[in-house]
């Protein structure tokens, strides 16, 4: 079993790279591809909350699904709907196919993470490591899936737009490759989720709920309406942004190597919290910057930050709870994040569409800022170990 560890741990890391590659990709082009489409900002705003909200439809039924395909059998299923949604949104005419892409659920709007890969992938990460080495190896994990996006987001730079729905598909079929590697161990797994519950509110379910907190923060700026943004405040077109947002997530990637680091000598959900709220003060600097390089140095910056909470709030969750509810937890705190984030895209779209730029960054950092308080205030006594 110990020989298999390994396998299993590095072809999810694989796949994570693969997939944050087109998440990376259609981060930056999605919103302008719809707006070549001719969406409206409001539009744009309620696609993107369509597309969030199916991968959080798509993520909380990932629980039956798994009982009934095994873990490997949803994995390929998720990476076979990438691809299809990917063929989806480039065929031309009415909006019909776009929004059958969205709703299949693994179109991501924003560089979050959609459909069921993550809850998966996160279980199967924690049971390969030691809780000594947990930070460490979801930073690794999250490491290489960052620098992927960083990589997608500049693919988006040379890759023409129209062209990104046939690169997206190209990454789900490539995706579903990866996954036919997976051991078949998979397979044997997937009573776990039903077998256990708990049966009142415990830490899991207050993860979740503070969590989604930080998750609808998230929507009024995700990354793809961020590109959006930018494009309409200071005219920069699909190449400058893929150089902006390439740097961002470059930043973010190399955070998580500095999180694991600095979690083993402050803890976890200290490396949590001081590290995000200053980067969510950023945020709601961004709009009041009067130039394109101006604010893109405070994005910078503010990337450099906003993700380190990242691989430690996953090593968190899962040495919150007890082992046999890991698989419960990572479903239940994975699905509200994209579902909670469903909620803000669109509102972000009216507030641009009524000329008030700066609102969605003033909501998502004030937002932001008090799921920080919140967060530290709740788990600043909780001893080591689940409950």
């Amino acid at each position: 079993m110990s020989e298999k560890r390994p396998t299993l741990f590095a072809t999810v890391v694989t796949a994570r790279i693969v997939r944050a590659f087109g998440f990376g990709l259609m981060s930056v082009a999605f919103a302008l591809y719809l707006g070549d489409r001719g969406f409206t900002p409001f539009e744009i705003g309620a696609t993107l909350t369509l597309a969030l909200l199916s991968g959080a439809v798509f993520l909380a039924a990932s629980a039956s699904i798994v009982r009934v395909m095994g873990r490997r059998g949803a994995l390929l299923g998720a990476a076979a709907a990438m691809c299809v949604a990917g063929i989806l949104l480039g065929l031309p005419g009415n909006a019909f196919p776009i929004i059958v892409a969205c709703l299949l659920g693994t179109l991501s709007a924003g560089a979050q993470e959609v459909g069921p890969f993550a809850a998966i992938e996160q279980h199967a990460v924690a049971e390969s490591v030691t809780p000594q080495t947990s930070a460490h190896s979801f930073a690794i994990y999250n490491l290489a899936g960052a620098f992927a996006l960083a990589l997608g987001a500049l693919a988006a730079a040379v890759i023409p737009v129209g062209l990104t729905p046939l690169a997206y598909a190209i990454c789900g079929l490539a995706l579903f490759a990866v996954y036919l590697m997976l051991p078949s161990e998979l397979r044997g797994d997937a009573q776990e989720a039903k077998e256990r519950r708990p049966r009142q509110l415990g830490a899991a379910e207050r993860l979740a709920l503070l969590f989604g907190v930080d998750a609808l923060a998230g929507g009024f700026v995700v990354q793809s309406f961020l590109a959006y943004w930018l494009h309409v405040r200071f005219g920069a077109d699909d190449h400058i942004l893929g150089l902006v947002l390439f740097g961002a997530n470059t930043l973010s990637a190399l955070s998580y190597l500095v999180a694991a680091r600095l979690s083993q000598a402050i803890g976890l959900l200290q490396t949590m919290v001081f590290t995000h709220l200053p980067s969510n003060i950023l945020l709601c600097i961004v709009p009041l910057m009067p130039s394109f390089e101006s604010a893109s140095v405070v994005l910078m910056a503010r990337f450099a930050l906003s993700q380190m909470d990242v691989p430690t709030r996953q090593a968190f969750t899962m040495e919150a709870v007890a082992p046999e509810d890991r698989a419960y937890a990572a479903a239940l705190t994975n699905a509200v994040r994209p579902a909670a984030a469903a909620i803000a895209p669109i509102f972000s779209g009216l507030a641009m569409q009524a000329a008030y730029l700066a609102l969605p960054f003033f909501i998502a950092g004030g937002l932001k800022i008090a799921y920080d308080i919140a967060i530290f205030r709740a788990f600043r006594r909780r001893p080591a170990g689940p409950e």
